[in-house]
């Protein structure tokens, strides 16, 4: 993928309508998931009266909550995350497993837009409670910002080694 290529999924377009005097006037909302396939991904979520005018303002809406993620290695050219995570949202919620190179993107539906547009390609999932869409889109961001630097975790739990003559 070039520089600054982005990544975009339409995870969802919703339909609502209002009963009016002449009939029903119909509106539509989209979830869309923005990444650039290297660690950065957002989420956006808006409603218009036609289709295409809510997916652009989704997509604003992601960019501007795009935020950096950290990702590992996974082995055979892949990247994973640096360990397990589980994120909720409402009834949603997401377990996201690490796993070994040659593995893939094993999810469903919302999880694997976002995975894909954050540029995970290595790692199980496991959804439980609800499906709606959008708080499982919530939920699959709220685990990936619990993630922390594996090396700066490693370095907060291991302090400097006592020296001989502190001993």
């Amino acid at each position: 993928m070039a520089a600054g290529e982005r990544i975009e999924h339409v995870v969802q377009i919703r339909r609502s309508a209002c009963v009016v005097k002449g009939g029903r006037r119909f509106s539509f909302g989209a979830l869309v998931v923005v990444g650039d396939g290297n660690g950065k991904a957002g989420w956006g979520y808006a409603k218009a009266g036609e289709v295409p005018q809510a997916v652009e303002k989704a997509v604003r809406e992601a960019e501007r909550r795009m935020t950096k993620y950290h990702l590992v290695e996974a082995g055979g050219g892949g990247v994973s995350i640096p360990y397990q995570l589980e994120g909720r949202c409402g009834a949603s919620r997401v377990r996201l497993i690490q796993a070994k190179g040659g593995t893939g993107l094993i999810a469903g539906g919302a999880v694997r837009a976002v995975l894909n547009a954050v540029g995970v390609t290595e790692i199980l999932s496991k959804l439980h409670g609800s499906t709606n869409s959008v708080n499982v889109v919530k939920a699959v961001f709220d685990a990936l910002e619990a993630s922390e630097d594996v090396h700066a975790l490693v370095a907060a739990r291991n302090p400097e080694p006592l020296s001989k003559g502190d001993a």
